[in-house]
């Protein structure tokens, strides 16, 4: 059984910024203020949340197998 990660690096599409954010593992993270240029992020459609689409890892309840919150 493969250990869940809990971290990602999260890169903005506007700047590319990046830095390496702990995920929370009881709630989607739906928004995310990238820290260099202050662009809003949010999730790209079809996925979950801002690690789904911007992090080099997945969200926890996705590394699982499971369906993460849907914001849609």
């Amino acid at each position: 059984m493969q250990s869940i990660k809990l971290q990602s690096n999260i890169t903005c599409p506007e700047c590319g910024f990046s830095k390496l954010e702990r995920m929370p593992t009881n709630a989607c993270q739906w928004y995310y203020e990238c820290q260099g240029c202050k662009t809003l992020l949010k999730p790209l459609k079809g996925d979950c949340c801002v690690y789904c689409s911007f992090g080099t890892v997945k969200c926890p309840p996705i590394q699982e197998g499971n369906s993460c919150c849907n914001n849609s």
